[in-house]
């Protein structure tokens, strides 16, 4: 497979299967070129493990799995998950994602992961590897609804800067092991994105004091509890590069 050029950009488009295990799957991957300006849409091979474990079926816009997409336009079923511009509300959806006026859709979808109550799915954006083996995300808090009520009441006191604790926890009663997130005074306020946990656990054994995270801006009500919190964590990675694994690597080239 070919990669991107350094100005290119890929969104992962994943699934969840709702109806039994409710496990999320990698099914898309969105490459964004920056010359000649277009956009590729192709299936992973998580769509092809969504399809053996959990029956998913290739979406009405990409129909079949073993097809390469191209636009000169962001496919609809990617930007329809962005709020239209000519909103009343967009310069506050903006804010609240810590977003310029100017952000393009790409950039918006990778932070808001473009969720909708009528589907289950979610965009994300591929974490990108320094040449130095830094790498720098964000993302909103996940999980907010099921930690304690003192964890809920911390989170309204959270300032924007501060810093929070990542660890491992290896109990969580729904994926077993998940990255968790805590204040400095020791309350589990949530967990990082699935997506981001196999990842985040092969660099953390090599390097389990090498990250951070802070607090980029706590949203007001009434937006969504899933756009409460935003957080960046940064870190390092081995060696190998991130969201490599064989989910992410797309069925054709």
């Amino acid at each position: 497979m070919t990669a991107p050029a350094p100005n290119d950009k890929t969104l992962f488009l994943a699934w969840q299967d709702t109806a039994h295990s409710r496990e999320w799957f990698p099914v898309g991957r969105l490459d964004v070129l920056a010359a000649p300006a277009a956009y590729r849409f192709r299936y992973t091979w998580g769509a092809e493990r969504a399809r053996n474990r959990a029956g998913f079926t290739p979406l009405l816009d990409f129909p079949k799995l073993d097809q390469v997409y191209e636009s000169a336009e962001l496919f609809p079923l990617f930007q329809n998950r962005v709020l239209s511009s000519s909103r009343q509300d967009f310069r506050d959806y903006l804010k609240a994602l810590d977003l310029p006026v100017t952000a393009e859709p790409v950039e918006i979808l990778a932070i808001s992961g473009g969720t909708r109550v009528t589907d289950n799915f979610e965009v994300f954006p591929k974490l990108e590897r320094g040449a130095d083996g830094s790498f720098c995300c964000r993302f909103f808090l996940h999980g907010a609804r099921h930690v304690s009520a003192a964890a809920r009441d911390r989170i309204t006191k959270l300032t924007p800067e501060e810093p929070l604790y990542v660890t491992l926890e290896l109990t969580n009663l729904f994926d077993g092991v998940a990255i968790q997130i805590q204040t400095t005074d020791y309350h589990v306020i949530g967990w990082a994105p699935r997506f981001l946990k196999e990842d985040l656990l092969e660099a953390m054994v090599h390097a389990p004091s090498g990250y951070r995270a802070k607090v980029v801006r706590l949203n007001p009500l009434p937006v969504p509890s899933k756009q409460r919190l935003l957080v960046e964590l940064s870190g390092h990675w081995p060696e190998r590069e991130p969201m490599s694994g064989a989910d992410f690597q797309p069925l054709v080239n």
